[in-house]
């Protein structure tokens, strides 16, 4: 491992992924899954808290820091500050956490040698030595980070006679087998499209927007069923799938737009009943894929729907909202959670853009994925899926240069690995809060903290507290008049788990 003056992580030429003394000591057994209700056996006084940091000007990255005990505290003054965390009252459950397995991931990967190549493996999907995401996104043939556009047919074939996912074997197939071997042959894996082929629009063009013709609606819902079997044949499972990237960008990349009446009526009256009609009903839909400023707009105009509604497993977000100059709306997540219950709320997309690898230290990319991680979560969310997983010193590769930060970047010119603190953030989450955790009730007493909790299977707690002030803070953990006294570096992130 080398750490620069700024304890970051540049490079690991030996080590699998993170220093042996850090994430190795922090390995964490992954619980079975079990559907009995979760909760804590035993006393809360005397019971130990492991305490795992990553803190800027400093060298933690998911270090195992302190162990710390509850004691008797009761009654917290005004003056002791404290995040209050309550098992007994639970919410929704935990479907996973990951990232993109896209073109470019795929690319960057098979030019990497074999060390590295296993490195990132155990990086991402292993839980002991890595951060063990269970969660994926991968893209139905193109999208913006693809080497070039293209389609699983033939320009023109209407009935789809020619379709065919030969070009994914040569890099992206191979990139996902291995990633679900190292998750344990568990990855729940969901595929988005960016646009229906050029035919098939009215614009005549997979980029730049555009609508689907109503004449290939049904051709086009035959697709999707396409393409979930032929990645089952290549043993790759696919469990759902979103209706559309992005529906309301016209982007200068693979692009498609419906308005909310239209992604209703494509589902209800097409895609809906081809998938149960095709034997797969059981596959997952999720709707809109896009930002939360029109989420709710969006969920209430095809939940309200009955026919399409059925249909429907969840409603999924992005983050860039934020490009018009306000902040991040999570209030408008909320809002979907509180109005449509039995739904399922989905982070599917979030990454930062205009990529400057003089940047890459930057300590705000991996406050952002906290930010919205806890907020997100807090806000009734199940699933939080990153964008690439893995990028190259550009920072793509991308066909119309719209190049992003990943959490790692590789350099494919020498093979060293680029961890960025966005990874390490997204750790605290995806190594201690596994499928099948519920989340809990957790409460800051002071604005300068964040926190989420979160109950896994086998009855650990895991409490993240992200301090995003420049001041050092020391905190009480409080559950139930115990309390065991934390210290939070300025700008870390913790996961306390007891």
């Amino acid at each position: 491992m080398k750490i620069d003056r700024r304890g970051f992580l540049v490079a690991s030429s030996s080590a699998l992924v993170l220093a042996k003394s850090q994430l190795s000591s922090a390995a964490y057994v992954q619980p079975s899954e079990t559907s009995e209700p979760l909760e804590i056996e035993g006393r809360i006084e005397g019971r130990e808290v492991a305490v795992y940091t990553t803190a800027d000007n400093s060298n933690y990255r998911l270090a195992a820091t302190d162990t710390l005990t509850f004691k008797h505290l009761g009654q917290p003054l005004e003056t002791q500050i404290c995040v209050f965390v309550d098992p007994a009252k639970t919410f929704q459950t935990i479907l996973g956490i990951g990232g993109a397995l896209t073109d470019a991931a795929a690319e960057t990967f098979a030019k990497l040698p074999p060390a590295k190549q296993r490195e990132i493996l155990n990086a991402y999907f292993d839980v002991s030595n890595g951060i063990g995401y269970t969660l994926a996104r991968t893209n139905i043939h193109s999208c913006d980070f693809s080497s070039g556009s293209y389609t699983y047919v033939n320009e023109g074939d209407k009935e789809l006679q020619s379709f065919s996912v030969s070009h994914d074997k040569e890099f992206r197939i191979p990139f996902i087998k291995q990633a679900l071997a190292t998750a344990g042959g568990k990855l729940t894996l969901f595929g988005s499209p960016w646009s229906p082929p050029a035919f098939m629009k009215d614009n005549n063009n997979m980029l730049h927007g555009g609508k689907l013709k109503p004449e290939f609606y049904q051709s086009w819902a035959n697709y999707y069923t396409k393409f979930i079997k032929a990645y089952q044949k290549e043993g790759i499972p696919i469990w759902g799938i979103t209706i559309q990237n992005e529906p309301m960008a016209t982007q200068t990349w693979e692009s498609c737009i419906y308005s909310a009446e239209e992604e209703r009526d494509f589902l209800k009256n097409y895609l809906g009943p081809t998938m149960k009609k095709e034997g797969l009903g059981d596959k997952k839909i999720i709707v809109w894929d896009h930002n939360r400023d029109l989420v709710y707009q969006r969920a209430s105009t095809i939940l309200t729907d009955p026919k399409a509604a059925r249909y429907v497993w969840g409603i999924g977000y992005h983050w860039y909202e934020p490009w018009s100059g306000g902040e991040a709306m999570y209030d408008n997540v909320k809002l979907v959670h509180e109005s449509f219950p039995d739904k399922n709320l989905i982070f599917t997309e979030g990454c930062s853009d205009s990529f400057n690898a003089q940047k890459l230290n930057d300590w705000r990319l991996g406050e952002q994925y906290g930010r919205s991680m806890i907020n997100d979560f807090n806000n009734g969310t199940v699933g939080w899926t990153d964008w690439n997983i893995l990028l190259d010193e550009t920072g793509g590769p991308n066909h119309v240069k719209n190049f992003c930060f990943a959490p790692v970047h590789a350099d494919t010119k020498t093979g060293q690995l680029i961890y960025t603190n966005s990874y390490y953030y997204i750790g605290h989450f995806s190594k201690f809060v596994r499928p099948g955790a519920k989340r809990i009730a957790s409460s800051p007493s002071r604005s300068q903290l964040l926190s989420a909790a979160f109950i896994n299977p086998d009855g650990k707690v895991s409490v993240v507290v992200m301090n995003k002030s420049d001041q050092k803070i020391s905190y009480y953990l409080w559950l139930d008049g115990k309390a065991a006294e934390v210290s939070s570096l300025p700008h870390s992130i913790q996961t306390l788990v007891f």
